[in-house]
């Protein structure tokens, strides 16, 4: 989410591989033919069963959102409204641009050799990618089925739009743990806390292994309690393998701009080193591997 990225280029054609910070909507599907033509009924069908989703973008890059290299699809639609969003031109569904999970597949089978070699894999971000469940499902089985790791990063909040099914597809979920309490959590993301929760108690009893992740952002979620409260939850998730705490960037402000939307944050400063080692030895004092 906040960590610097190291771009794999494919022949040069940087334009398929743009960080997303720097898009806005409809821009880094390069290389994916774009369903520009179908009829409205025909792409909402297809939706639903998953042989199409809207995306926003997608890339290849190193030591980001998993293990290894990792080619991450960027989904649009999400229930969320948190107001340090970075990509609030995936909020809206109809704001991406339709492409067949079948055209996703086959980028993935071009570059498990690249997966094999770095012990990466592919992830599904957004957005919220449980807002698209069926096209999900499809990516995350067809990559399996090629051997390659599977990983999705989530709010957790749609956690019942994915299937026991889904999750037998799923090695790595990124789980965003936005607030301990539920004030804050209201606040920051206008929806409650409790599916997070429910959804990590889930993963927990599958034994899939989460990395929770957790934005510090000055004067919202930087309380001591409240990061106590996010590590007494984890802490009942017996699969966390490591947290990441990630610290507030205004790297996203000119797309808010840009989308006309108002941002509440705009005055607010990324956190003080001292303020990031101290969150995170908060973490490690529950013995967790922490970043």
């Amino acid at each position: 989410m906040t960590q610097a990225t190291t771009t794999v280029r494919d022949g040069g054609r940087d334009q398929d591989f743009l960080a997303p910070a720097a898009r806005l909507r409809g821009a880094g599907i390069g290389g994916l033919e774009e369903l520009t033509d179908l009829q409205r009924s025909e792409r909402l069908a297809r939706m639903r069963n998953g042989d199409l989703g809207s995306i926003h973008s997608w890339e290849l890059v190193t030591a980001v959102d998993g293990p290894g290299t990792r080619m991450t699809v960027f989904l649009n639609g999400c229930p969320l409204r948190c107001l340090y969003c970075h990509n609030p031109d995936t909020f809206l569904m109809k704001d991406g641009e339709p492409v067949e999970a079948s055209e996703l597949l086959r980028r993935m089978r071009r570059y498990r050799g690249v997966f094999r070699a770095s012990k990466g894999g592919i992830t599904l971000s957004g957005g919220e990618v449980l807002m698209q469940p069926a096209f999900a499902g499809k990516l995350l089985a067809g990559a399996k089925k090629m051997g390659i790791h599977t990983c999705i990063d989530t709010s957790g909040f749609l956690g019942a739009n994915a299937s026991d099914e889904m999750l037998d597809d799923i090695d790595l979920v990124l789980l965003d743990v936005k607030s301990g309490d539920e004030e804050t959590y209201k606040k920051v993301t206008g929806r409650s806390l409790a599916p997070t929760i429910t959804f990590g108690d889930r993963l927990a009893a599958k034994g899939i292994e989460i990395w929770a992740r957790f934005v510090l952002v000055p004067d919202l979620t930087d309380d001591p309690e409240n990061v106590h409260n996010v590590a007494r939850i984890i802490e009942r998730w017996g699969s966390v393998s490591r947290v990441e705490v990630l610290p507030f960037h205004q790297m996203g402000t000119d797309k808010w701009d840009a989308l006309g939307l108002r941002y509440q944050l705009r005055d607010t400063r990324p956190p003080e080193p001292e303020l990031v080692e101290s969150t995170r030895a908060i973490f490690r004092s529950y013995g967790f591997e922490v970043h």
